[in-house]
């Protein structure tokens, strides 16, 4: 499953699909040291059970480590992967 980036600003998207019109996408803002923070994780009818999910938060994580950031999850979704995923506990902001 291919998962793209787009970022404008401080505000950004991990998606599947097209920016305009993604059938998932993970909605993030960044903060003032560079690490992101996901607000809201959806995926359309199209892509359910697929694990798109998983995988855009995959793809943060990837992110993450390439640009040594971290990841603050605000999204029950994205928290819940973080929690069961201690494998990405090396880019994950816990509160």
């Amino acid at each position: 499953m291919q998962v793209d980036r787009q970022q404008s600003g401080v505000k950004g998207m991990f998606y599947v699909g097209s920016a305009e019109s993604p059938n998932a996408a993970m909605l993030y803002r960044v903060d003032g040291k560079k690490n992101i923070i996901i607000e809201h994780t959806e995926v359309g009818e199209s892509l359910k059970g697929m694990n798109a999910g998983i995988e855009l938060v995959s793809a943060a994580v990837a992110y993450a480590r390439e640009n040594n950031i971290k990841i603050l999850a605000l999204c029950p979704y994205a928290k819940s992967v973080f929690k069961k995923r201690p494998e990405f506990s090396d880019v994950y902001i816990k509160l």
